[in-house]
């Protein structure tokens, strides 16, 4: 089964609102069934990465998380996005040096994720069969792969339009 998560950014009448509360429940959901502890700052830096459809930087949630007065120094931040990265609530979009929400957290540790180089959004799609393909190619080559992430850039449907 694929999903995207953040493909409907661009839909007309989409609840952003809805879309960071039901995102920040199935984190609260995952935390809970995992035993790990999604702690307030944890949470905060999550809610952040929701805020907005498009991959955010750490020193960009660090500066957003100061504005509010905290005083957070930036290995907090950094240690908030491991727990989040480990606990697959989030993904690092590596050739941006940002991270996204994950809409199903827990699933595999592979995703592809598509940004739009015009609007800046980001989509990702969790292909089992792909996962499937890469992890055959690795076995051939006695390659144990630990992670992976495709990024492909292009144009999202409606800057596309």
């Amino acid at each position: 089964m694929t999903s995207a998560a953040h493909a409907h950014s661009h839909v007309p009448g989409h609840d952003h609102d809805a879309c960071i509360s039901d995102a920040l429940g199935k984190a609260e959901a995952h935390c809970a069934d995992t035993g790990a502890k999604l702690t307030p700052i944890r949470r905060q830096v999550l809610e952040l990465i929701w805020q907005s459809h498009k991959p955010v930087g750490a020193y960009d949630l660090l500066a957003q998380l100061g504005k509010g007065g905290q005083k957070i120094a930036p290995p907090t931040v950094y240690r908030a996005l491991d727990f989040l990265i480990e606990q697959g609530l989030v993904h690092r979009v590596e050739s941006l040096n940002a991270f996204i929400g994950c809409t199903e957290p827990g699933h595999p540790r592979q995703q592809e994720i598509f940004i739009c180089r015009s609007c800046g959004t980001a989509q990702e799609i969790n292909d089992p069969g792909l996962g499937q393909r890469i992890h055959e190619d690795a076995r051939a080559l006695g390659f144990r792969v630990e992670r992976q992430t495709i990024e492909a850039v292009g144009l999202c449907s409606a800057c596309a339009a």
